[in-house]
């Protein structure tokens, strides 16, 4: 039943309000509120003022938001709604099959893998702060559940289960869902309606002064269900006719125990007429709404001793006993319970398994057997998927407990990991701080991820791997010595499987926690913003006061991999120096590869030379010391030096034969050693900028600033953190000159 509309929803804020256009502050004259501007001036100031106030007003009311609005709050009589139904038998859909179609109503495209990727969690509907990253294969396994109990082949009999660690967007995923169904129930694709009594005259409930007042179901029943189960499949096979949909829709269970009240009456007064009863019935449009608390429903369990099943199913409403005069009629019982609220759409059951064990038998009729039991009455039909998450600890306690058993068998599993790529754990971050720009320096949150996900990864079963190379295989990077794309897939799927069985992804560091971190180290850093140094003091200073964390060798193997993190940190950045010095100087660079060509030409005249001649004796010597500290860079060895320097002169050569010369640059491995070999020249230089000496001071004034210039442009950088990047960098080889010594 996955059929796609070309109805839109109307874009708007999080109420569903139209977006209004910007406003234009030139409209207000900026007029002083002085006596003079009072007395003299207040018609123009009014005028002004009155002119925005209606250039707004006509941005907040318009002709498509009326005729939305007319829509959404439709109202007719049963024969109508027959009508519209025959016209459109989606409408006549269970909340299975409402909430799979949603679900692909917005979109599906290839994900990783060849899983497919279900653009709804991507979270459209609050500019992506809800969008979800990195587990397209655990969604689409929860996407599959919910279209094979669309198509009635078992888990619609099920409770939906999203198990895993603190902080894997649990939560998360349910929130999309429900957000999900509230935008598509007032959409034409997804639309759906509900049923009610008009109050005749000799109703307890009939008002005179309202004689048109409508008694609706309190638990917003599809209409068809007030007709009679025997004539259901009649009614049904003229609605849908030969459709593809005709084996899809069903209307099973009866009317709530409130609308069969009212429905019993009528027919006991009508001698069983049912054209007569039918005529008081009329339906509205239903419009899922979790603040309204229609359609969509959140349940959270509450300490053990002040639980009360009323919560779930609805309790007397002793106002009304007076009306009806006894506490055995449905229509003075409050069916305001989760499970009656969330009817004909989606229940979130936060902590499910938190819930005391007489909960849990409540929840077992309302998945397996679609019922309740309110409190006095008898059990009544509902229509709705029930979605619960849990964390471990409660997981690991259902399975130890033999007297859950028949709970356990009753629920469909979703294992929400930990993530360990890179890449996807990298852009909760980025989501999450889009709007602080320029305040967090380049790789903070890089760094940030890396050092979650290395807590989250078993050691390799290789020993000649690390940890830090196992995250960079998972994120399909290279590794010396697997550099291969075919190589690394394998190699990480390899990982994968081994790690099978093991703690992986379900022990760590949690997201929450990272978020938190940055959070609270970017709002002390003030004007010179978050950088990659100051977030790993916070992560470790924040590890001392982490509940999460009891052991200590555990505690101490999150410390030690925060120096892992830094050490591949300052690997990174000394890259970006080595680059950002190169390239900031490319008249140097040149000079530098113009110096190896010439070299390496004289060498090989040398060797094409006899060197017993004259000619040889002429031929100036190369440098070679000068031209291995080049090769050696790019990775050549004393054996290949010969072949590798004549090839590079033929190539010259040839060049200048077509009227054409060599640029040094343009080959990239001969490009990159130069910029090693500039980099390892001007060392010192960045030593003399660590220690602040005064030594050179102006030319090594003048990189520095050239540097800097290049990392913001290129890379992103502030002044500020860029400064600390060299510094750091600089610091680093002084160190080390310190150490040789």
């Amino acid at each position: 039943m996955n059929q796609n509309s070309n109805s839109e929803i109307v874009p708007g804020d999080d109420h569903g309000l139209p977006i209004h256009p910007p406003v234009n502050r030139d409209d207000f004259a900026t007029v002083p509120l002085t006596e003079k501007a009072l007395s003299g001036e207040s018609e123009t100031v009014l005028t002004t003022f009155r002119s925005a106030g209606q250039r707004l007003m006509g941005g907040i009311a318009s002709e498509p938001d009326i005729a939305l609005y007319k829509e959404l709050h439709w109202q007719g009589s049963f024969e109508e709604y027959l009508a519209r139904a025959e016209q459109n038998p989606m409408v006549l859909r269970n909340a299975w099959q409402r909430l799979s179609d949603m679900i692909v109503s917005y979109g599906v495209s290839q994900g990783s893998n060849g899983v497919p990727h279900y653009k709804i969690f991507e979270d459209p509907f609050r500019a992506g702060k809800d969008a979800i990253f990195g587990l397209d294969k655990q969604l689409n396994e929860l996407v599959n559940i919910i279209r094979a109990g669309a198509e009635g082949y078992g888990p619609q009999n099920r409770l939906l289960l999203l198990h895993g660690p603190v902080g894997t967007a649990k939560s998360t995923i349910a929130r999309v869902l429900k957000n999900g169904l509230e935008r598509y129930s007032a959409t034409e694709e997804g639309a759906l309606y509900t049923m009610g009594f008009k109050l005749n005259p000799g109703h307890p409930e009939y008002d005179s002064r309202d004689p048109d007042k409508v008694k609706w179901c309190p638990m917003n029943e599809e209409p068809l269900r007030v007709v009679r189960a025997s004539s259901r499949d009649a009614l049904l096979s003229q609605i849908v006719g030969d459709s593809s949909m005709a084996h899809e829709i069903q209307i099973k269970g009866e009317c709530c125990p409130a609308c069969r009240q009212e429905l019993v009456e009528r027919l006991k007064k009508s001698g069983g007429d049912m054209a007569t009863v039918l005529g008081d019935v009329f339906v509205k449009r239903l419009v899922f709404s979790e603040p309204d608390r229609i359609g969509i429903g959140t349940f959270q369990p509450k300490d053990e001793k002040n639980q009360d099943s009323t919560e779930l199913s609805g309790d007397i409403n002793y106002r009304k006993i007076a009306v009806y005069g006894s506490d055995s009629d449905p229509r003075a019982f409050n069916f305001d319970g989760e499970f009656n609220i969330a009817n004909r759409g989606l229940l979130e059951m936060v902590e499910v398994l938190k819930l005391d064990t007489a909960f849990l038998y409540d929840l077992l009729g309302a998945t397996q057997e679609h019922r309740i039991k309110p409190r006095k009455f008898a059990q009544t039909d509902i229509d709705e998927v029930v979605i619960g998450h849990t964390n471990e600890p409660e997981y690991r306690k259902l399975v130890s407990d033999d007297k859950m058993e028949a709970l356990r068998d009753r629920i469909l599993k979703v294992d929400i990991p930990y993530l360990t790529r890179l890449s996807d754990e990298r852009r909760i971050y980025e989501n999450q701080f889009k709007r602080a720009g320029d305040r967090i320096a380049p790789h903070t949150v890089e760094i940030a991820a890396m050092w979650a996900i290395l807590t989250r990864l078993v050691e390799p079963n290789d020993a000649k791997l690390s940890p830090l190379q196992k995250l960079k295989l998972y994120n399909g990077e290279m590794i010396p010595g697997i550099n291969d794309p075919m190589a690394i897939a394998g190699r990480a799927e390899e990982l994968r499987s081994s790690a099978v069985g093991t703690r992986e992804a379900l022990e760590g560091i949690s997201p929450r926690y990272v978020l938190d971190t940055i959070s609270t180290a970017l709002a002390g850093s003030g004007e010179k913003g978050l950088t990659p140094l100051m977030l790993l003091g916070a992560l470790n200073d924040k590890l001392r006061n982490n509940a999460m964390i009891k052991d200590q060798k555990v505690l101490e193997r999150y410390r030690n991999l925060l120096g892992v993190v830094r050490g591949e940190y300052e690997d990174i950045v000394k890259r970006e120096v080595q680059e950002a010095l190169a390239k900031s100087d490319r008249q140097a660079l040149r000079s530098m590869g113009e110096g190896y060509l010439h070299h390496i030409r004289l060498y090989v005249e040398r060797l094409e030379t006899d060197h017993d001649s004259e000619d040889f004796k002429k031929l100036a010597t190369p440098d070679e010391r000068f031209m291995r500290a080049i090769e050696g860079k790019i990775g050549l060895i004393p054996s290949q030096v010969d072949d590798a320097r004549r090839s590079m002169v033929n190539t010259i050569r040839h060049r200048e034969q077509n009227g054409e010369s060599f640029d040094p640059l343009s080959d990239d491995r001969l490009r990159e050693a130069l910029e090693g070999k500039l980099f390892e020249d001007r060392k010192d230089m960045l030593k003399l900028a660590a220690a602040q000496r005064e030594d050179g001071s102006v030319k090594v004034h003048e990189m520095v600033k050239d540097m800097i210039q290049y990392m913001k442009r290129q890379f992103g950088y502030t002044e500020h953190s860029a400064r600390e990047v060299v510094q750091l960098v600089s610091d680093i080889y002084a160190r080390g000159e310190a150490k040789k010594s």
